[in-house]
């Protein structure tokens, strides 16, 4: 079992930034690969990127491709997601999943542990 808890969500205008935190706790984190998905109002929730478990191989929607970055430091069990050019089309409540092993994940099934989720507005 992995317990997964996000924070640094807000409310920031269009070209600001934020940097999402997901801190884990529980088993050794730094075997779990970890993803970020979203869900905006109305609509299913999404694939954004993930990491390895070594930090390596990050991952990308097209849609955040070169705004978004993924990193992980396994000595403080937490991975992140710094955001950066948000856009309103960014609005959405996000969550950190992870999973063991290694590979290419980007489907919410492949992930079995979850946070609550935080949320991110991007609005002037």
């Amino acid at each position: 079992q992995v317990q997964l808890v996000e924070s640094g969500g807000g409310v920031v205008q269009p070209g600001a930034s934020l940097r999402l935190s997901c801190a884990a706790s529980g088993r050794t984190f730094a075997n779990f690969h970890t993803g970020w998905f979203r869900q905006a109002p109305g609509k299913e929730r999404v694939f954004v990127a993930s990491i390895a478990w070594t930090g390596g191989n990050p991952y990308y929607a097209d849609s955040v491709k070169g705004r978004f970055t993924v990193s992980r430091d396994n000595a403080k069990n937490t991975v992140y997601l710094q955001m950066n050019s948000l856009k309103p089309d960014d609005t959405a409540v996000y969550y950190c999943a992870a999973r063991y092993g290694t590979g290419y994940y980007a489907a919410q099934y492949q992930y079995p542990y979850w946070g609550q989720g935080t949320q991110v507005t991007v609005s002037s």
